[in-house]
């Protein structure tokens, strides 16, 4: 069984910056000439500790000068502290300032610059590369069991897309290989960035019905043809889901009363259908369509599974109607296989 990624043993307690980004600029401009301002105070006062090489006489002109020079360089000599007080001041605090400064203007870079173009490149070159990827949307406990699920079936993380607000909940995601996404999986421009036009099927799982049908509305109208699997948990929105555009509609509150309903006619029932839902089971669902050779024959004939149903036209029909007596071109069959392991014990 595959483990989960570990945790890390620290955490962090973050809030968005109440701040527009003219006013974070404008705080740190601020602190640097706040800076600016106490080292040449500092530096006129002490002026008698200065030497300058070409006149010997030092300005409040030659002051700022010898203050900007310390601090954004190691000097040219021009100018040059003499008395120990003076130099102690340049080593102690001109230094850790000419450090402090550094940090500022490399991180405002990072912070308003660099990320975002960093970003960026880094999205257009993921997009660039998005084609028949399965798009998960809504990253809470449901939409993590099914990528877990499906990593477990084999689908590489690479293939799989998650959009979520929660930024835990991405990194999580990101934690497994999965491209992520923060963003409002309702609107378009998010549809669109994660190229849903070429994803091969989507997920659904937001934690609220209106959400998720919501969704489901925006997924179908930008890809029509897009196999949409979601989660409702109030029955009477299962309709309201169809008629939205979802290919299939999942009530796990229904499921579940179905398993504890099926128990009591036997102990082996749930845990047979549990078998049939999971990766780590003895036995998995397959759907796929009829092969030409098997055309003509029953259902009950086909050769590696055991078919248990028909879907013609749309229409299903069980193994053992009229229909799943002689399967036709074109036919859709869903049957029951064994998983991979199961197939070893008997090699």
């Amino acid at each position: 069984m595959r483990q989960k990624p570990r945790k890390p043993d620290y955490v962090t307690l973050r809030r968005k910056s109440p701040l527009p980004i003219w006013a974070q600029l404008a705080w740190r401009a601020s602190l640097v000439v706040g800076l600016l301002a106490f080292a040449i105070a500092v530096h006129w006062v002490e002026r008698e500790g200065l030497k300058d090489n070409f006149d010997d006489h030092v300005s409040f002109i030659d002051v700022i000068y010898f203050t900007m020079i310390s601090i954004t360089t190691t000097g040219y000599g021009d100018i040059v502290p003499v008395t120990p007080h003076t130099r102690m001041f340049d080593a102690l605090i001109v230094t850790p300032i000419r450090i402090f400064f550094v940090l500022i203007f490399i991180g405002t870079a990072y912070t308003f610059v660099l990320r975002r173009t960093w970003d960026k490149w880094r999205m257009e070159k993921i997009q660039r590369n998005l084609h028949d990827h399965i798009i998960v949307g809504g990253f809470g406990t449901s939409g993590s069991e099914a990528v877990d699920e499906l990593i477990a079936l084999g689908v590489a993380p690479t293939d799989i897309v998650v959009i979520d607000n929660n930024e835990d909940a991405l990194e999580r995601a990101e934690s497994l290989g999965c491209a992520v996404l923060e963003g409002d999986a309702t609107r378009d421009k998010t549809m669109q960035a994660v190229r849903i036009e070429t994803a091969r099927s989507m997920i659904i799982s937001a934690g609220r019905d209106d959400t998720s049908i919501l969704m489901t509305l925006t997924a179908r109208h930008l890809a029509p043809k897009l196999p949409i699997s979601v989660a409702v948990r109030n029955e009477d929105n299962e309709l309201l889901a169809r008629q939205a555009g979802a290919t299939t509609v999942i009530n796990p509150v229904s499921f579940a009363g179905l398993l504890l309903a099926g128990s009591t006619h036997g102990e082996h029932i749930a845990d047979y259908i549990a078998d049939l839902a999971s990766s780590s089971g003895r036995v998995r669902l397959a759907q796929r369509i009829v092969a030409g050779d098997e055309c003509g024959k029953p259902l009950s004939a086909l050769a590696q599974g055991l078919g248990v149903r028909v879907y013609r036209d749309g229409r299903p029909y069980g193994f053992w109607e009229p229909e799943a007596k002689s399967l036709m071109p074109g036919d859709c069959i869903v049957e029951i296989l064994p998983t991979s392991a199961t197939e070893g014990e008997h090699l």
